[in-house]
């Protein structure tokens, strides 16, 4: 998730390797998320999400396993952010043909929400 908010890798490819966990806590602590997010969105986002997003993120890379969130929840985040952005949307009077296809391909039908991993 964090490499799709930033659009950075999961490790710098630099001289000195930063893995992105590190990379976005530094950042956290110096910047404001909208600097944090993917520059090629160019701003078009809506804050909001993209913070939800990345505290959702975040809390899945804690580093005490009991501290993150199980799966089930990360989905209902997730859910949650993009349909209230298709709802917002829907205010705009969007057809579904003018619907970026991003936003309608989405589907976490398929995820359980289950982590396949034990706690």
């Amino acid at each position: 998730m964090l490499e799709i908010i930033t659009g950075q890798p999961a490790i710098t490819k630099t001289e000195i390797k930063i893995h992105i966990v590190q990379l976005v806590s530094d950042m956290l602590l110096e910047r404001e998320v909208k600097d944090i997010v993917d520059p090629r969105l160019q701003g078009d986002f809506d804050i909001n999400y993209a913070t939800k997003a990345l505290d959702t993120a975040m809390a899945c890379v804690a580093q005490s396993s009991i501290n993150r969130p199980i799966m089930r929840h990360v989905v209902m985040e997730l859910k949650q952010c993009l349909e209230n952005k298709i709802t917002s949307l829907s205010d705009f009077k969007y057809t579904l043909e003018s619907l970026p296809s991003a936003l309608y391909s989405v589907s976490f039908d398929r995820i359980s929400g289950e982590s396949s991993l034990a706690r």
